[in-house]
Parts: C-alpha cells; structure tokens; sequence
C-alpha cells in the first residue's frame, strides 16, 4: 500500500458516506409524505455500495422501496379517497434512525481515518525537514 492509499480510500468512504446520508435525509422528510390512492407513495431510495479491487468503496447506484406503499385509513384527509383511504410510504421510522446513525458513524471514523493520516505524513515530513 502506497504513502497516499490511506487517504484515498478514507476519501472513497467519505463520499459513499455522504450519498448514504443524503439518501436516508430523504426518506426521513418524507416518512409522512401522504398521495392519493391512485398516485404512487413515495419511493424510499437506498444507495447501494461496491467495494473496489484497490481499496475503497464507489456508490453502485441507487434502489427504491415499492410504489405500493402502504394504505391509511383517514377519511377527513383531502387527498382520501371515497372510502377515507391515502397512500403513505412503507417507511419504517426507527430503521431509518439507525442506518443513519451507522452513516453517520461511518463518515465519522473516515474523517479520524484521513485527520490521522494527514498528522502522520506532517510529522514525517518534519522529521525530514530537520
């Protein structure tokens, strides 16, 4: 592994961290998201990663919950249909919570990752600076 791999792949997981954390941002703001019957639920996204052969990681794509959604009694809701039925997303709430706090602990130990790298090569750069 060269000098500088180390901050590649920590950079790598940086950006497969954000992606993850936008997408999940998403789906949180829109858990409540009500359609009517005939339209689709929001479509929750989920980022799909790939290791590299070098190191690191590359965000895939991107795949999305069903259409289905799921369907809300509530018969004083605008959008409700004649039987008091709306779309709501089949969004659960605490797992959402918890991939995002795996984010969010993910992008946390890349960025200990490159500060320690960037330390290391400062330190070694003043060794031979002297």
């Amino acid at each position: 592994m060269g000098a500088f791999d180390t901050l590649r792949i920590a950079n790598t997981s940086l950006g497969a961290h954000q992606v993850w954390l936008d997408a999940l941002a998403g789906n949180i703001a829109n858990v409540n998201t009500v359609r009517s019957t005939e339209g689709e639920a929001f479509r929750a996204t989920y980022v799909v990663m790939d290791p590299r052969t070098d190191g690191g990681v590359d965000v895939a794509g991107f795949a999305q919950s069903s259409a289905e959604g799921r369907m809300v009694h509530s018969p004083g809701h605008p959008l409700a249909d004649e039987e008091g039925y709306v779309r709501m997303p089949d969004l659960d709430m605490s797992a959402q919570m918890t991939e995002l706090v795996m984010a969010q602990r993910g992008y946390q130990a890349s960025v200990q990752v490159t500060k320690t790298a960037q330390d290391t090569y400062s330190a070694a750069l003043q060794i031979g600076a002297r």
